[in-house]
Parts: C-alpha cells; sequence; structure tokens
C-alpha cells in the first residue's frame, strides 16, 4: 500500500468514527436489519463522490458560491431538529424490540431518502471530504492514491458499522435498549443541529 493510500485510508477513518446523524442512522438500520446493504452502500457513495469533487479541485466550492454554506447549515439543522423529534417521540413511546423482523418495517424508498438527506444536507460532510481531504490531498503527488485510500476507509466503516452492529442484536432485544438509542439518536441530532445554527 502506497503512502498516500494509506494517508488517506487514515484520514478519511479519523473524520468518519466521529459519532454523527449518519452514524447513527447506519447503526441503527443495521439493528433493525432493514436495507442494510442499500444504506451503507449509499453513505460510503455519497462520500466517495465528494471526495473525488474534494481531489480534483472543487474545495473552494464555498468561495464561488457565498450562498451554499448557509443555505446547507440552515436546511441541515432543520432537518435534524426533525429527525431528533421523531427518534425522541419513538424513546418517549417505547414498545420496540429487536425481533426477528425488527422493528416497524420501513420502505426502500423511505430510508434512502433520509439517509440521502443526513448525507448532503449536513455541512460538516462538505468541510470534511471537499474541503479537508481534498485539500489534504493536494500535499502529493499522487493524489488519485490517496483519494482510493480516503474512499476505501469510507466503505470499509460504514459496511462494518451497519453489519457489525448485529453483533449487539442480543442486547436489543429489550425494548428499553431501543428506548436508549432512540434518545441517543435524538440528543446527537440535536446536539448537531444547534452547532450548525450557533457557527
Amino acid at each position: 500500500m502506497s503512502t498516500a493510500v494509506f494517508a488517506g485510508f487514515l484520514l478519511s477513518l479519523s473524520l468518519i468514527l466521529a459519532i454523527g446523524a449518519q452514524n447513527a442512522f447506519v447503526l441503527r438500520q443495521g439493528l433493525a436489519r432493514q436495507h442494510v446493504f442499500w444504506v451503507c452502500l449509499t453513505c460510503a457513495a455519497s462520500d466517495a463522490l465528494l471526495i473525488a469533487a474534494g481531489v480534483a479541485g472543487f474545495g473552494s466550492i464555498g468561495s464561488a458560491l457565498p450562498w451554499f454554506e448557509p443555505v446547507m447549515r440552515f436546511g441541515g439543522a432543520g432537518f435534524l431538529l426533525w429527525y431528533g423529534w421523531r427518534n425522541a417521540r419513538s424513546a418517549w413511546a417505547g414498545g420496540h424490540a429487536l425481533a426477528a423482523e425488527g422493528p416497524a418495517r420501513v420502505s426502500l424508498h423511505r430510508t434512502i431518502l433520509t439517509v440521502l438527506a443526513l448525507t448532503w444536507l449536513n455541512p460538516h460532510v462538505y468541510l470534511d471530504t471537499v474541503v479537508l481531504l481534498g485539500s489534504v490531498s493536494a500535499q502529493y503527488d499522487d493524489r488519485l492514491s490517496f483519494g482510493v485510500g480516503a474512499v476505501l476507509a469510507s466503505f470499509c466503516f460504514f459496511f462494518a458499522l451497519g453489519y457489525g452492529a448485529r453483533m449487539l442484536a442480543p442486547l436489543f432485544a429489550r425494548p428499553r435498549s431501543w428506548q436508549i438509542l432512540d434518545g441517543l439518536i435524538a440528543v446527537t441530532m440535536w446536539a448537531i443541529a444547534v452547532k450548525l445554527l450557533t457557527m
């Protein structure tokens, strides 16, 4: 593995590891065993597109389009507040348990729309992938290898998170565990939304 690939992999992985709205959603889908492959693929493919844009030199999008950052920031905050409210309501109601089919099944269409919104309406995704990874890649002669490493990290992480969540299945056979998870997700969503609104 070349130095550029390794550097891209490590930097990308360190950025993705932070608990955020997208990761919380992937974890929940993995626990429920609902559309896991498509959710992981959507997250990783979205990252790949953004990383490719950054490595190709589009890291200055914020300067070229001054309206882009505030639109993404307020739109993302609004979506996160709404999604957090949904999880908070689910935590309050309780009653979920991880049976063989998992909690109430949501259609693939709605699930993908949710994960796309969590990904593309989050300004931090652009800062991490397009701006940060894009600018760091410029330090390497082989920018393509750096980008490949970064994309590889994204695919490895999301599929490990989505399918690795199944190891927690015995814990989430208890309704109380789902209430705690939904509560934590709601708090995470709201905290990110507040951070976006106070930037």
